[in-house]
């Protein structure tokens, strides 16, 4: 995981978009920034993130309508380059095992 404060402050903001969103029950953000060193992303600034969340608004959502959910929470944050990568595992709380 990055010391660097700019890429705290990124997780942070990333945490805060998805939490004033979704109102997660649960969330977990990882940077895998460091496994994509010299890639076309990472150098221009972009992190990669991979993400759980768990989500009430997931309930009867399809797999690519959790994503849009999702993607559309940091669509800022994609659009200015601050993320370049987001996986996403999106679960609705009755499917928590």
């Amino acid at each position: 995981m990055s010391t660097n404060p700019a890429d705290q402050n990124r997780t942070e903001r990333l945490r805060e978009r998805l939490q004033a969103e979704l109102s997660p029950t649960l969330l977990e953000i990882t940077d895998d920034s460091h496994l994509h060193a010299g890639h076309a992303g990472a150098a221009s600034g972009g992190s990669h993130y991979s993400v759980k969340i768990v989500s009430g608004k997931f309930a009867g959502l399809t797999l690519v309508m959790r994503h849009r959910l999702v993607y559309d929470a940091v669509h800022e944050m994609i659009n200015k380059a601050e993320i370049h990568a987001l996986a996403i595992t999106a679960i609705a709380p009755s499917e928590q095992a």
